[in-house]
């Protein structure tokens, strides 16, 4: 754990750091839980991939060291509602701030976390792009239009979310990239797909890709660029003899 240091006091984050160079830096935003076993698995496992990796502690504003179990979600959500969104998204700024030495900075977050990494792709300098999974709330600011680019990740299972809510965010925030996904979202297999394809938004946007060679590109530009000789006047033999 490390100290970050906000416009209004101080907050502690759980931090690792990949072996060797960093290709960049991922801000993982808790959910309603604190920054429990889950958040910091999943701070590690972006580490093991390469990136540094910070998940700041939010409650810290009102209770510092809470982790909840799943049992004490309302617990949670009353905590949320009293640090707020502007101070989370100040703690945010602050990790993104801790270690944008590292490179670009993405920022991800789950449901309440979601939430948080949406509204900071608009609000927080220096994100590259913005990561939620089943983030609650983003239906409401859907008319905003993002700054940076955004991933989302929804289950059918949700009850927060119905397909038509999806439908109609989609036709609301072309510019977001929302994924549906059939049962639940924690199900291994669509656990991981999402995984594979946050991994991906986070190397095209934080890492970049090089220049891609297109199937046939050379021959292509060969044959725009490579003109054939014009035929002298004399070579014109004209028609055919009857």
């Amino acid at each position: 754990m490390i100290q970050l240091t906000t416009d209004d006091g101080t907050v502690s984050a759980y931090r690792a750091d990949p072996e060797g160079a960093p290709k960049g830096a991922v801000v993982v935003v808790q959910d309603v839980f604190g920054v429990d076993a889950e958040i910091r698995k999943m701070a590690d496992g972006f580490a093991a991939a390469g990136y540094v990796a910070i998940a700041p502690a939010l409650f810290d504003k009102v209770k510092a060291n809470v982790t909840l179990a799943a049992s004490d979600a309302g617990e949670g959500r009353a905590l949320a509602a009293q640090v707020g969104t502007d101070w989370s998204l100040a703690a945010v700024q602050a990790a993104v701030d801790a270690v944008k030495d590292a490179g670009k900075v993405a920022v991800v977050g789950h449901a309440w976390g979601g939430y948080l990494a949406y509204h900071a792709a608009n609000r927080v300098r220096g994100v590259a792009c913005a990561i939620g999974y089943y983030a609650e709330g983003v239906l409401d600011g859907a008319r905003e239009k993002r700054r940076v680019p955004t991933l989302l990740h929804f289950a059918e299972d949700d009850p927060l979310f119905s397909e038509d809510d999806i439908i109609r965010f989609r036709a609301a925030r072309p510019d977001v990239s929302a994924y549906l996904y059939p049962g639940a979202i924690d199900d291994a297999a669509t656990a991981a797909l999402a995984l594979d394809r946050t991994l991906f938004w986070i190397s095209q946007y934080v890492v970049g890709q090089g220049p891609v060679q297109l199937k046939n590109a050379g021959a292509y530009a060969q044959a725009k660029t490579e003109r054939k000789p014009k035929k002298k006047a004399d070579d014109d033999l004209g028609p055919p003899d009857a």
